[in-house]
């Protein structure tokens, strides 16, 4: 087991003959990371941020342009991708057909010539880990998604990595396998202790597997830190808006002077929102900025409240839970409640919205704006 450290990493890709995108003229731009041993590491972002890239690189399957990546202390750069002492597990599951399940966990150290009863042992021993005992005699035709994928990782692992880089290996599932594979990765993580790196866009997956996310946009490191850290406390818009199902309501907002206090206002709606004391001195009158709230933060007020009377938009219920649409001006605001009224269209509540718990965004970068 090893930690993993990137340094000022960057990928360019040779685009030429193409018009060159000046803004995001890198896959990967300077991007810094450091993976303890044990830990982790959820790579998050949309499709095309580069967060794949950053695994290729790390395990020797693309050439870096600039930057250093050290698994332990041992510069990889140069370094063959059978040498870097890693598994890899892709979504593809790229299992050889004409062997059996037992041969294609132990295909790898078959290569290596270890010796038999030495492969038998760890293939014997890898298996229950992965819930796969019970396969070792099929043929991967006979196999479902979920199966194949537990032999997948097991074939990564029964090398006895360092680090172990994991490609969005839920993404071919259904959601109930999905759910299932979730856990399994879990425990197996939890019993190997081995340093993990893991790929994918699905922030519920981040956000219930790792120790710590980076967030990447645009082949930029947004922010890296534990699921509380970026759930609760977003450097920017981006991330804020990314992390959280529903995601968070993000509004345009003017702050308006009131006697001793300061209000949320928005274009086109009635709604008013105390702005908290903490951004006292960093608002004005007038001052525009975008305000950021999560959905379970927005309320429905009861018979005495002194919420703003608003009309529901949208209404639906997801059983555990429902969610309600409310339109702020031209934005829809969603909030989720477990009040077990049914609601439909026209029918107005009382809003409330803790304003402790709201975040606010510069408008022109989408940076957050912190009290002081």
């Amino acid at each position: 087991m090893a930690g993993l450290t990137i340094k000022n990493l960057y990928k360019r890709y040779d685009n030429s003959g193409k018009k060159k995108n000046v803004q995001n003229d890198y896959a990967v731009k300077d991007l810094n990371l450091v993976a303890e041993q044990g830990e982790f590491i959820a790579l998050l972002g949309p499709s095309g941020c580069g967060k794949t890239t950053t695994l290729r690189m790390t395990a020797g399957l693309e050439e870096i342009t600039k930057g250093e990546i050290y698994i332990g202390d041992v510069l990889v750069n140069n370094l063959h991708p059978k040498d870097r002492h890693i598994g890899l597990a892709f979504e593809d599951y790229a299992m050889y057909p004409p062997l059996t399940v037992y041969d294609n966990i132990a295909f790898n150290l078959k290569a290596k010539g270890v010796d038999k009863a030495e492969i038998d042992r760890r293939v014997r021993e890898i298996a229950p880990l992965m819930q796969c005992d019970d396969l070792l005699d099929k043929m991967p035709v006979k196999l479902s998604g979920g199966q194949k994928q537990r032999v997948n990782i097991a074939r990564a692992i029964i090398r006895r990595p360092e680090l172990l880089l994991m490609d969005e290996p839920l993404s071919h599932l259904d959601g109930k396998a999905r759910q299932a594979m979730r856990t399994e990765i879990k425990r197996l993580i939890n019993e190997i202790k081995c340093t993990t790196v893991y790929v994918t866009h699905d922030q519920l997956e981040a956000m219930s597997l790792a120790d710590k996310i980076a967030i990447i946009d645009l082949g930029v490191l947004q922010q890296f830190g534990t699921p509380a850290e970026v759930y609760d406390d977003p450097v920017n818009e981006f991330v804020a808006s990314f992390i959280g199902e529903p995601p968070m309501n993000i509004l345009e907002t003017t702050i308006v002077g009131e006697s001793d206090h300061f209000l949320f206002t928005f274009e086109n709606s009635n709604l008013r929102i105390v702005v908290p004391e903490r951004y006292n001195n960093v608002v004005s009158n007038g001052f525009k900025c975008k305000v950021g709230v999560r959905p379970m933060d927005v309320l429905i007020g009861g018979a005495d409240s002194k919420g703003s009377p608003e009309k529901v938009a949208t209404f639906e219920n997801l059983g555990d839970e429902r969610r309600i649409g409310i339109h702020v001006g031209e934005t829809l605001l969603m909030l989720i409640t477990d009040d077990e009224t049914r609601y439909k269209a026209g029918d107005i509540i009382k809003l409330e919205v803790r304003g402790e718990k709201t975040h606010l965004f510069d408008l022109k970068t989408g940076e957050r704006i912190r009290e002081r």
